[in-house]
């Protein structure tokens, strides 16, 4: 071995860049690679979110439909309301007579 040659005279040229453009190859492959992951996680995590928004406008569909169904309710429950006194005044009226004639006499 030479002097002037130090490490570099244990290689020739070729072999240089061969490895060169092994490594340069290998470094582009593991980029696409973590491309690939991070891809990948995006849409797993899309997925993930866009099924947490759909469970979320579900519940808010279900407590704006309880919401109208309770109004929709408490505009129409005064004439049922009404109805229900007229009936609990009637069932009192009817209570409240005897069950006999009036001209009847009653057994001893």
């Amino acid at each position: 071995m030479k002097v002037g040659q130090g490490l570099w005279g244990k290689f020739n040229e070729k072999k240089v860049r061969t490895w060169m453009w092994v490594g340069l190859v290998a470094l582009v492959a593991l980029q696409l690679y973590f491309v690939q992951e991070m891809l990948a996680a995006l849409m797993l995590f899309t997925a993930v979110f866009a099924i947490f928004a759909i469970a979320a406008l579900v519940l808010y569909l279900v407590d704006r439909a309880g919401q109208w169904g309770l109004g929709w309710a408490g505009q129409h429950a005064h004439p049922a309301a009404q109805l229900a006194r007229r009936g609990w005044a009637a069932a009192e009226d009817f209570s409240k007579k005897p069950f006999h004639r009036p001209r009847s006499e009653t057994a001893r």
